[in-house]
């Protein structure tokens, strides 16, 4: 598999895992509680990524850029995340924070 296609599929599965079951499932939905959580979902993310391409020297194509594992992985999860956050936010009644 592509190594691009392999860290945005783990992404997208973190994402999924987390904005489809654990986060709806949250007792209190407080901003606190999400980011709590959203810096859970992304240390797995990128710990896997990293599992998988720690020390390789691949190179991973971000458009106009080659860039490393570590900031190819933590690109794309934000641009993933972005949309899912917001959608979340205002499905739920949550402020964002400022």
């Amino acid at each position: 598999m592509i190594p691009e296609l392999q860290i945005l599929a783990i992404n997208a599965v973190c994402l999924g895992v987390a904005y489809g079951f654990i986060l709806p499932g949250l007792a209190r939905k407080t901003p606190r509680a999400l980011a709590l959580n959203d810096l859970a979902v992304s240390v797995v993310a990128l710990f896997t990524a990293g599992a998988l391409f720690w020390d390789s020297g691949q190179g991973f194509d971000l458009l106009v850029f080659d860039v490393n594992w570590f900031i190819f992985a933590l690109v794309t999860f934000v641009a993933i995340e972005t949309p899912l956050a917001l959608h979340f936010l205002r499905r739920h009644g949550i402020d964002p924070p400022d």
